[in-house]
């Protein structure tokens, strides 16, 4: 009997929904307080998930879930890099 493997889940900070892992996209703060999009999921320091949607993008912009949770100001660039990025997994 095959064991079934247990999907990590992570919280939209945008909208509170649930959603595995690989589905999400990381944006991380560093030591240093620097914020940057982390593809990879294994960078260091405080990290916060935004789920794969424009609309989930834009509402963490609206309401500042991202800077609350990050405890750190979001730059513009980095909403701007996460639209791209889904954007770009669209056009797969």
């Amino acid at each position: 009997m095959a064991v079934q493997k247990k999907i990590p889940l992570r919280k939209c900070v945008a909208t509170g929904e649930m959603f595995p892992k690989k589905e999400m996209i990381r944006i991380v703060r560093s030591k240093e307080g620097e914020v940057s999009v982390d593809l990879t999921g294994k960078k260091s320091g405080r990290g916060a998930y935004v789920s794969k949607s424009i609309e989930a993008v834009n509402q963490a912009k609206k309401k500042n879930s991202l800077g609350t949770h990050l405890e750190a100001p979001i730059p513009n660039e980095i909403y701007d890099q996460l639209i791209v990025i889904i954007e770009r997994e669209k056009l797969k």
